[in-house]
């Protein structure tokens, strides 16, 4: 017993101390969305966070392009000893899987530290759209001329084009999907007129809606948003079961050992936790912070996977 014991702490002690002295040099934060966006300025917010209250160094590293692949695929690819985060949201890992065959990363790639926050995603529609002034206007004019009301997003595959799909599906009604290469290009299409409305987060909007370009008619969450109360959701404007987010979260290549990943954790919780840290992402993303544990957080993938799986099927998306 104790040749066994000693053994173990043999293996054992090397990691405690790897994490107690953990970090101990600069930590790359993978965003596979550009500058500006949902995932980059909750990322931003948190790991300047940590920076000044633990002096922990974070480069933010943004790989937009190829619905995340492109970050994803850099972050699969790093050695697995802590000092490299993939900053992902929903569309990665609870999208993606149900949209492609082939993927840079799979279920087993990456482990989950921590959500860092959750938004609602809003359903907007230019400001000078008399005609529609409510999702129930919305819904009506997508009935009354099937295909004709068309809807941007960032691009086929995108959480913002399946929560659309969502949406019009519950809805009961034909819209047309019209892909662009970016969020900010799908909300300047409805600003300029070229398209009927989109869903997205609140980052890509808020210029706009400051700009007296856009009008909010709600938001695709199941219940109102504590971060943008006045807006209704879809449910409550009588379109049943949406309830689509963009959740933001740190993962890890799996083997990071587990005490590092512990520490990650806590020190991000206890982040979370601030008062200043939440303030910031409510105003700037319009999202709520969540610290959400690795396991409850993987038990919130597997659920969003399994819903999106469902609207896929539904709609007739199959994956390419």
């Amino acid at each position: 017993m104790t040749r066994t014991l000693s053994i173990l702490m043999a293996f054992v002690a090397p990691l405690v101390t790897q994490a107690q002295e953990y970090p101990t040099k600069s930590i790359r934060a993978i965003v596979s969305f550009a500058p500006g966006g949902v995932v980059d300025t909750s990322t931003r917010i948190v790991t300047a966070k940590l920076q000044e209250t633990l002096n922990w160094h974070f480069v933010v590293d943004n790989r937009p392009g190829a619905n995340g692949f492109i970050g994803a695929a850099a972050a699969a690819k790093a050695n697995a000893d802590g000092y490299t985060l993939l900053s992902a949201h929903t569309g990665e890992l609870a999208v993606n899987p149900v949209m492609f065959k082939t993927m840079p990363y799979d279920e087993n790639t990456f482990a989950p530290v921590i959500m860092l926050s959750d938004a609602p995603m809003l359903i907007v529609v230019n400001i000078n759209n008399a005609a529609i002034n409510s999702i129930k206007d919305l819904v009506a004019a997508a009935k009354a001329k099937p295909g004709v009301v068309n809807f941007g997003s960032p691009g086929t595959g995108s959480v913002n084009h399946m929560a659309s799909e969502w949406f019009a599906a519950a809805a009961g009604a034909k819209m047309t999907h019209v892909p662009y290469k970016g969020g900010a290009p799908a909300v300047v299409a409805v600003a300029t007129g070229d398209a009927t409305f989109t869903v997205a987060g609140l980052p890509g909007v808020l210029p706009h809606l400051q700009g007296k370009r856009v009008k909010v008619l709600g938001i695709t969450t199941a219940k109102r948003s504590p971060m943008v109360p006045d807006y209704p959701t879809a449910q409550e404007m009588g379109v049943p079961g949406v309830d689509a987010s963009i959740w933001v979260g740190f993962f890890v290549p799996r083997g990071v050992p587990t005490p590092m990943v512990n520490r990650l954790y806590s020190a991000t919780a206890d982040v979370l936790k601030r008062n200043d840290v939440k303030e910031r992402l409510a105003v700037v993303g319009g999202a709520e912070a969540t610290a959400l544990a690795g396991a409850a957080f993987q038990a919130r993938i597997a659920s969003d996977l399994e819903r999106y799986r469902k609207v896929a099927a539904q709609v007739g998306i199959k994956p390419e």
